[in-house]
């Protein structure tokens, strides 16, 4: 599909470099580089709930970079990116300080905002929030590690459910409003409620809702017993609805059609270096992204790549062309897809294109 004349923002990508930045994934990333394995055989050895989550596991080995960016940009024009925080174990704010400091826009699109680390519930927020804005002044959000699943052959990243209505972290959020911060909200579909119960407390705090709420097992079995029969999947999609509708209904809410490829959406991995097709992905996609722009409509849905985790599946172009095509079919016009594609990023993260 052809997207010429988009101001395109990529609202969601991560940079990392496991080999001098500390990152959960680092010690393996650093074992594996002094001692080499076949990827195939590194793959094995990788836990299955992590193999399901990531689904290849070399995208985590290596560094990922501005240029490694602008090589999976293919032919698709972005004009801004916005980097969201990535499993950094150090103190959260050197974080945004490390991603400022790469050299975007030399060769590759603008850094134009970053999403930062913090957790609402922790004693020291403020001093966190403070250095993180210090950091660097293209800080607009924060994200929390709260995803959790129940079923535990699907990977969490919370020891349980509830945080984000936990006494401390309504406690905390507050300070986002006093600031003017916006928080990004990544967690599975079945803690949509958790979501809405937050919007409605903070009408005043725009809530970000990244990748949709990830429905995993929504398009193939994963974990334990997640989505393995088509009525298992059409239930976790009817809930998904369901509750979306429900947090749509919050206007300071917006939502990411973002990290719609990834794996432990139930996508099967394609051969590594092949690509999902743009039908195949228009066909599995469609029913969730005409959902969304249905309750959401077109001036509160933003796109983003989430790159490097969804490559995986599908490349960056294909990914673009695939939600495009998906979302036209849905009856989005050409100016629903510049507000999709870039004008409702450049409001929510208070983006200057100079």
């Amino acid at each position: 599909m052809d997207l010429t004349g988009l101001d395109i923002i990529d609202a969601h990508i991560h940079q990392w470099d496991p080999h001098t930045t500390p990152r959960l994934f680092s010690k393996h990333a650093k074992l594996l580089r002094y001692v080499p394995l076949p990827v195939d055989l590194a793959a094995k050895l990788t836990p299955r709930r992590d193999l399901q989550f990531v689904g290849d596991p070399t995208a985590y080995l290596g560094p990922y970079l501005p240029a490694d960016y602008r090589t999976d940009q293919g032919g698709v024009g972005v004009r801004g990116l916005v980097h969201v925080e990535a499993e950094w174990t150090g103190s959260a704010p050197d974080e945004t300080r490390w991603v400022a400091s790469l050299p975007f826009g030399v060769d590759t699109p603008a850094l134009t905002a970053i999403v930062g680390a913090a957790d609402p519930a922790a004693a020291d927020l403020g001093p966190t929030l403070d250095a993180h804005q210090s950091a660097s002044p293209l800080l607009r959000g924060i994200r929390a590690n709260v995803a959790h699943h129940p079923d535990a052959g699907v990977k969490s990243f919370a020891a349980h459910d509830g945080l984000l209505t936990a006494p401390a972290f309504l406690d905390g959020f507050g300070q986002l409003a006093e600031r003017g911060l916006s928080f990004d909200a990544w967690l599975y579909s079945g803690q949509l409620p958790e979501v809405t119960a937050l919007a409605e407390r903070f009408p005043e705090v725009t809530i970000v809702l990244d990748h949709l709420a990830t429905p995993a097992g929504v398009f193939g079995p994963v974990g334990k017993h997640t989505g393995r029969t088509a009525g298992e999947r059409r239930d976790i999609f009817d809930r998904w609805r369901d509750d979306i509708t429900d947090l749509a209904a919050q206007p300071n809410v917006v939502a990411k059609v973002s990290g719609l490829m990834m794996p432990v959406l139930g996508h099967p991995v394609p051969p590594r270096g092949l690509s999902t097709q743009v039908s195949v992905l228009v066909d599995r996609l469609g029913p969730m992204l005409a959902h969304a722009l249905s309750v959401f409509g077109p001036d509160r849905l933003i796109w983003g790549s989430n790159f490097p985790v969804d490559k995986p599946i599908t490349s960056l172009p294909v990914a673009v062309d695939a939600v495009a095509t998906a979302l036209t079919k849905a009856g989005a016009s050409t100016e629903d897809l510049r507000k999709i594609f870039g004008g409702n990023a450049v409001r929510v993260y208070r983006i200057d294109l100079g």
